[in-house]
């Protein structure tokens, strides 16, 4: 890989070179998405393939390419700590771009954007490598961007209730499956993508209620050697989501009764915080 090329095409503003055909440009970035490099991967393929998307470029191509990106997810699946984690992350950020794209144009037939979500919701459960930052080789952030592609679904408009709620449980198994700590943005990340659902308003709140039910029952108090790796993902998803329901822009329309579910969710699982006033 000429990283001289890619840097000249990076000063060109990402204009696609016309020196070489697509299909050969796509397959040489696909291949930089899994480099160890985060000047490779993060620098020049990630962007350069993500503008390409937004620009309309794939728009002839857009199925073909969000199937390679579908395959990227497989790439050293079930691995740990190994390089492999890159071209899955990315695979799945790009596949988030692609469903973006087809959100906006309606480019991909619905059942192929279904088959996606499905890849993308069989990997995030499998991905065993939940690293968020490598030392020497930048960020890994496979469950951030994990959540960054379910966000992009729960906003397709071939995505409906069922699989909005599908999309919810496949979260919360994520957060509590965790079996580190994840303390590189994930959990905002993932409140931020649970957002996307709840703006949906499809939804219903005797739904979401459960829903958070379930993360304050693994957010509570535990008879673990260490209680606080078992706490700490739920209970940060819970927080998050906390602070987007009351803060950010276009709430969604349950806004006020869900501020009180997860009100009591958090008063439950730090009573001696967050107990109520005598």
């Amino acid at each position: 890989m000429a990283t001289a090329y890619w840097q000249r095409v990076l000063a060109g503003g990402l204009a696609v070179p016309t020196d070489r055909p697509l299909v050969d440009l796509t397959a040489e970035l696909a291949t930089m998405l899994g480099s160890p490099d985060p000047a490779v991967r993060d620098g020049i393929a990630c962007p350069a393939m993500a503008t390409w998307i937004e620009r309309g470029v794939y728009d002839d191509l857009i199925s073909g390419l969000g199937d390679g990106m579908a395959t990227g997810l497989g790439v050293g699946l079930g691995e740990r700590d190994t390089d492999t984690v890159f071209r899955r992350s990315c695979s799945a950020l790009l596949l988030g771009e692609v469903i973006g794209r087809d959100n906006a144009a309606r480019l991909a037939p619905p059942a192929k954007v279904l088959e996606w979500a499905d890849r993308i919701v069989t990997w995030y459960l499998r991905e065993r490598d939940l690293r968020g930052y490598v030392p020497g080789r930048g960020r890994a952030h496979a469950v951030a961007h994990g959540a960054d592609a379910i966000g992009v679904l729960a906003r397709s408009p071939h995505v409906g209730t069922p699989e909005l709620i599908v999309l919810l449980d496949v979260i919360a198994d994520r957060v509590i499956s965790a079996d580190v700590v994840l303390h590189a943005g994930e959990p905002d990340r993932m409140a931020m993508a649970v957002m996307e659902v709840l703006r949906r308003d499809d939804v219903p709140l005797r739904v979401i209620e459960p829903w958070i039910a379930r993360l304050a029952g693994s957010a509570g108090s535990t008879a673990d050697v260490d209680p606080y790796l078992a706490t700490a993902n739920p209970q940060a998803l819970l927080r998050a989501l906390y602070l987007q329901v009351e803060l950010a822009g276009d709430p969604p329309p349950v806004r006020a009764d869900l501020l009180l579910v997860l009100v009591e969710a958090l008063r439950a699982t730090n009573s001696s915080t967050l107990a109520k006033p005598r």
